[in-house]
């Protein structure tokens, strides 16, 4: 699956669908009185939403890796917001189960991009440009496709598959010194 947008992140989706239950819990009744509940809660999770979309848009998986891991802190203070919620009865056992879950699958969601970015990063690999490939012409007209992020282990000037020349010597025949 190609990713072009940050929108196209699970990660940020999830961030994102959390974001609008907790605007609409804390939109009504006794959450919406309670300004400094409010604001804290959707704050946690708009941070979550801007870290995840704002190290996607830096470009380099250790960069976007750090931002990811703010976020992920981010989700985890919106869960305590939400027991706290729950313990001073603005949110319900239903909504608590609800925007659990989906905190829950952020954190998840949020800590595997983190996990493959920073092997990229070790690796020196750049996922961003892995649908962008080079193709060139090879002597025998056939196009060859080449992945920038594959790793080729091969010697240098060796072209692959190449039968080895045959030798200038026959079996009966001592090899020139």
């Amino acid at each position: 699956m190609r990713i072009d947008h940050f929108t196209d992140l699970i990660v940020w989706q999830l961030a994102n669908e959390l974001r609008r239950e907790i605007v609409a819990v804390t939109d009504a009744g006794r959450a919406a009185k309670d300004f400094r509940f409010r604001d804290q809660i959707r704050d946690a999770i708009a941070s979550a939403c801007r870290n995840s979309s704002e190290g996607f848009d830096r470009f380099r998986p250790a960069v976007f890796a750090n931002h990811l891991e703010i976020a992920r802190g981010s989700l985890g203070e919106v869960q305590d917001c939400l027991l706290d919620g729950k313990d001073v009865g603005y949110i319900d056992a239903d909504q608590l189960d609800r925007m659990w879950r989906l905190s829950k699958r952020a954190i998840g969601s949020n800590t595997n991009l983190t996990i493959y970015l920073r092997e990229c990063a070790a690796k020196g690999l750049q996922p961003w440009r892995r649908a962008k490939t080079t193709e060139t012409s090879l002597p025998t007209g056939e196009l060859q496709t080449r992945d920038p992020n594959q790793n080729e282990n091969r010697e240098p000037n060796r072209e692959p598959n190449r039968e080895p020349e045959p030798s200038t010597t026959t079996e009966n025949q001592e090899p020139r010194t």
